[in-house]
């Protein structure tokens, strides 16, 4: 569409602007314009006159209010960017609701101002077996040290963020939440501890504390025309509304004779309005093996089409459907366990969960699922739709871009590595990853979204050095980093540290790294083999021997990246930097670690770890 100047009331000059600027806003861009203009125009009719009003900054702003707001920061302390994204949205509807807001990470928080505050609202993730996400480290030691404040004005609640598969479910947020009463802190709702499917729990945490907060605030609602651009804008394809993208290519990277499964995956973007950047992620909602959900069926007695409720709106669908597309039966926590023991009153669960046997419940629940518990304690006869409520939702599975955007618009790339296994007699499956590797051919779909990460980026300087170590999978933010310094041609230099089990079988995207390190954009590459010879050799020990160099590009500003699993590779890399660090810069064990913490903090060492 094109702008005249004899059908509209702009000037020739504002003519040639819009023309120039439209065509390049997306629809989203479109719509948010359009309830910005009308929630402008509402804001300007019942405002009162003023010589010069400013620019607004986003809709809520637009919004008038005539007592002053109540004053709330919202912190967050988030890894994968899970914590950012819920917290990011909370401070939007909060400031609809003429509330001020504060939005900052754990990490650019200024913890002497913490005495300061009259509102605070906490989103806070738990990684692995209780640790605190990178970005909360320092605000957790300021808490729990001798500088932290009496907080008696200060009203506070605490949204946790864990994995009820590891022991200590949501233990950051559970120690924040507990040191801020310590503190003298007030609560304003209790602390709510959410699961991997945090969606509906999370939404029904701020409505509690909206509520709460209204009681000691009064102010104009959003004007009509903002609530519905927001509304608009809302109904964006995202976590809760997602994608169905189109599988392009679907190919196994790993030769013949390799113990691995690795796919390269292509699906498109094409009308979806989806943006990415490398260090972002795609959340892929997975759906269960139809074999298992048959013999779940069997198992049981339950009738397949038998309605049960899926949310807690109460919509309802097949049991059949429940089992294979809401809800995860692949899994087993402890707490499931708990759930499923009360319910039964199973005399030989309820002894199995009886204090003194945390170690032998441990070793049950490994490598076992839902299945597996039916069977062994012969659960029969319970009713489908009071049991599967027990159960928690089917979450998506995260995995990291593999592309660029800039070289590869409207779709996006994936390394995805098959997940199979066998034990207890059954062979076993990656849920996500397997229904990718086997059961997905190019022209089917995949319900995705994209799921951002600002904790894993590429530094703004394109002449920065940069060094990524991503063994197997690990490996594919590390080909969209490159593939995007290609295209904006950044000058800073790049280091990749790659390693896997054999050379010829399992080298992930060799052509790609060997053609760029000839064009020049990746400029160093080592890489490390495990079973190509009788000694192991990992990523780690390709550092060390790479010390002094690697040394140097510290000195120079190199930004460290690191990809992959946390139990042990990332652990292990992170040892290997404070010894690089002892032996090249002869810090001392401690300096060493404050040295990578300040890293950290300026955001020069990333990690995207799970």
């Amino acid at each position: 569409m094109q702008f005249q100047v004899n059908n509209s009331p702009f000037s020739p000059e504002q003519v040639d602007l819009l023309n120039h600027l439209f065509p390049t806003l997306t629809e989203t861009q479109q719509i948010w314009l359009s309830g910005y203009l009308a929630a402008l125009k509402s804001a300007t009719l019942t405002a009162p006159a003023v010589d010069a009003a400013p620019a607004p900054a986003d809709l809520a702003v637009a919004v008038a209010t005539e007592a002053a707001p109540v004053e709330v920061t919202v912190l967050f302390g988030s890894q994968t960017g899970n914590c950012q994204s819920l917290a990011t949205d909370m401070a939007g509807k909060l400031e609809q609701k003429g509330i001020q807001v504060t939005l900052t990470s754990m990490t650019d928080f200024k913890p002497n101002t913490l005495k300061n505050l009259e509102n605070l609202l906490v989103v806070v993730s738990t990684q692995g077996e209780g640790d605190p996400p990178d970005t909360a480290v320092q605000f957790q030691e300021f808490l729990y040290g001798r500088r932290a404040p009496k907080l008696e004005k200060l009203n506070y609640s605490v949204l946790a963020l864990g994995d009820s598969s590891y022991e200590l479910f949501c233990e950051t947020g559970r120690q924040f939440d507990e040191r801020l009463a310590e503190l003298g802190g007030n609560r304003i709702i209790d602390r709510v501890d959410c699961d991997l499917d945090y969606d509906e729990d999370a939404e029904e945490w701020l409505e509690s504390v909206l509520d709460k907060l209204s009681e000691s605030q009064s102010s104009v609602p959003a004007s009509a025309e903002a609530a519905v651009a927001v509304e608009a804008v809302s109904s964006t394809f995202s976590r809760t509304n997602p994608f169905e993208a189109e599988i392009y290519e679907n190919l196994n990277m790993n030769g013949r004779g390799s113990n691995k499964e690795t796919y390269h995956m292509e699906l498109s973007l094409e009308g979806s309005n989806l943006e990415y950047e490398p260090g972002d992620s795609i959340g892929i909602y997975p759906e269960n093996d139809p074999r298992i959900v048959g013999e779940l069926l069997q198992e049981t007695g339950w009738d397949a089409e038998e309605r049960v409720p899926v949310n807690k709106k109460g919509e309802e669908v097949s049991v059949r459907e429940a089992l294979q597309k809401h809800f995860e039966i692949t899994v087993l926590t402890k707490p499931l366990l708990k759930k499923i023991a009360d319910f039964t009153q199973n005399v030989e669960l309820l002894h199995l969960l009886e204090p003194g046997n945390e170690e032998v419940v441990t070793a049950y629940i490994y490598g076992r699922d839902l299945l597996d518990v039916i069977r062994d304690y012969k659960l029969i006869d319970i009713p489908a739709k009071e049991f599967i409520a027990l159960l928690r939702k089917l979450p998506p599975r995260l995995y990291s871009v593999a592309s660029s955007l800039k070289a590869n618009p409207e779709e996006v790339h994936l390394t995805v590595g098959a997940v199979r296994y066998e034990s207890h007699g059954r062979e076993r499956n990656g849920v996500c990853s397997v229904q990718c590797a086997a059961q997905k051919e190019p022209g089917e779909t995949l319900s995705v979204y994209v799921h951002k990460n600002p904790n894993f980026k590429l530094p703004d300087d394109p002449d920065k050095p940069i060094i990524m170590i991503g063994p197997g999978t690990g490996i594919a933010p590390f080909r969209s980093f490159v593939e995007e310094r290609e295209v904006i041609e950044a000058k800073g230099k790049s280091w990749l540290f790659f390693g896997d089990q054999h050379f010829v079988t399992d080298f992930l995207y060799q052509t790609d790294w060997q053609r760029w390190l000839k064009s020049g954009v990746l400029t160093k590459m080592d890489v490390a083999f495990s079973r190509d010879r009788a000694e192991k050799v990992y990523v780690q020990h390709r550092m060390l021997e790479q010390s002094k160099e690697f040394y140097a590009w510290l000195k120079e500003g190199a930004v460290v990246y690191v990809c992959g699993d946390e139990k042990s590779m990332a652990s292990d890399v992170h040892d290997t930097l404070v010894t690089i660090l002892e032996r090249e810069g002869n810090f001392s064990t401690e300096q060493a670690h404050n040295y990578l913490a300040s890293m950290q903090q300026e955001r020069r060492y990333q990690r995207d770890v799970y």
